[in-house]
């Protein structure tokens, strides 16, 4: 009996332990929530439009998901120091990450936007080659383009917003993008639906006003987390003279290239092995892309859990381990990895409730609303097991090990991922659930080595001392 209580006190936590997790996640978890919440409404409203619209708003969107993580990945590896340094209680040390993200996020962004420009056309066509008539390619191609077009001047509010918001994050403070967040996500709803129907006058945009309103949002949030950073320099001594030079002194630089270098090429290559994902399950059918993105829009909404869960560890086991309580971080990432696995099981219940309604709410076929429940239903089945691989993935990175989560996420999803998709969708005569779930099934591999790497310790490392 006294073996297994012990057990059961290295995996919960105390009322203190759980309120410390839960004044980190749940700001995370509200601006996330609240962000996909709208983004759900956002998808709804162009849903309702037509199969085509909604298709080609979703193929853009997924290629523009390997630019947010690219960015993600970029501001990640100065994070890890970002994180270290407040918990040595250094300014100098995060002004100088500060600007390193600065610099990296200018030049992502710049390759992006040559990159949509000039090759814009043949990234959406990649997705367009399964099943449909020439007439629904024709026009889905059409409304992505019209989609992409605007959307690029937005990801320059976009880019500095993430190494302001990562960094104030790294540094405990989650409510200011928090709210920041919900006052840019309901400007990006109350104009969604009066640039795409035509309110107040207006003509009706549809997929130019979504993505009008969206850049628009994105200028707000910026905006707001900038001016407030700013202002109150007692909370945020790093922006003291933080643009009184741009230089990043070359120790650090090296440094960070060497840990961050592989976070990003993880990011940008995991990334990219979803959008190839995507695009093996789309030979199957332009209702296979309509159905995924139905799915997917739910599932943003309900991933909040473990992803807010996985940024905690992120933020309080490199805080521990900047301090140098090594004991302490791996009991505190004991029990968060328990917790998100545990949250995300009582998540998934609910997810497979609503699997079969929330497709209706959408202006299309039967067919493609019978394919959105079903994915929506493996999605939820698999929700535990993808809680601890983001958790484990998140507590291997606090320790800087970036070479394993390099090995444990991007390269595992292009060795093992990618080749199953692939061949299975061109292969064989499976339909696309099949195939969807041997995929999930592949990540079992990865559970174990994460299981493994996580028990051994391996993390547990004061990288900036």
């Amino acid at each position: 009996m006294e073996k297994m209580q012990n057990k059961s006190h290295k995996f919960i936590g105390d009322k203190a332990f759980y309120k410390m997790v839960l004044l980190i996640a749940v700001p995370i978890m509200i601006q996330n929530g609240i962000t996909n919440f709208v983004g759900l409404l956002d998808n709804i409203m162009i849903g309702r439009i037509g199969t085509e619209q909604m298709s080609g708003v979703a193929i853009v969107n997924q290629l523009l998901f390997v630019y947010n993580l690219c960015l993600f990945g970029a501001v990640s590896g100065a994070g890890i120091f970002t994180a270290q340094y407040f918990g040595q209680e250094n300014p100098e040390g995060i002004r100088q990450t500060v600007r390193f993200k600065l610099w990296i996020v200018s030049v992502i962004t710049l390759i992006t936007v040559l990159l949509f420009l000039f090759a814009g056309d043949n990234l959406i066509s990649l997705y367009l080659r399964g099943d449909g008539t020439a007439e629904s390619v024709a026009a889905t191609l059409y409304y992505g383009r019209q989609y992409l077009a605007i959307m690029l001047p937005g990801l320059i509010p976009f880019a500095l917003m993430q190494v302001y918001s990562s960094t104030l994050r790294e540094c405990g403070q989650t409510v200011l993008p928090m709210k920041a967040g919900v006052i840019a996500v309901f400007v990006n709803l109350i104009l969604n639906y009066i640039l795409i129907y035509g309110k107040l006058g207006l003509p009706a945009l549809g997929v130019q006003g979504a993505a009008i309103a969206t850049i628009t949002s994105r200028i707000v949030e910026c905006s707001i987390v900038l001016i407030h950073t700013h202002r109150h320099r007692e909370a945020n001594p790093f922006v003291v003279g933080l643009y009184a030079t741009l230089k990043v002194p070359a120790t650090l630089t090296k440094k960070i290239i060497i840990k961050g270098t592989p976070l990003l090429l993880n990011e940008t290559l995991w990334g990219a092995g979803m959008a190839i994902l995507t695009q093996s399950y789309s030979i199957r059918g332009l209702n296979v892309i309509a159905a995924l993105n139905i799915s997917n829009t739910i599932n943003n909404v309900f991933n909040i859990v473990f992803i807010a869960l996985g940024d905690s560890v992120a933020i309080i086991v490199g805080q521990l381990l900047g301090a140098g309580k090594m004991e302490e971080a791996r009991d505190t990432d004991n029990k968060m990895i328990a917790f998100s696995i545990f949250s995300c099981m009582l998540v998934a219940f609910v997810m497979l409730v609503l699997a079969k309604f929330f497709p209706l709410l959408y202006n299309t076929d039967d067919e493609v609303r019978r394919l959105a429940a079903r994915f929506i239903v493996v999605t939820a089945l698999f929700m535990p097991q993808n809680a601890f691989l983001h958790a484990s993935y998140f507590t291997l990175r606090s320790g800087g090990k970036t070479i394993i989560t390099f090995l444990f996420d991007s390269v595992f999803i292009w060795c093992v991922s990618v080749p199953i998709a692939y061949v299975l969708s061109r292969f064989t005569l499976l339909p696309v659930i099949a195939v969807f779930v041997f995929v999930q099934m592949g990540d079992w591999i990865k559970c174990v080595i994460g299981f493994v790497l996580v028990k051994k310790g391996v993390w547990l490392q004061n990288i900036v001392t």
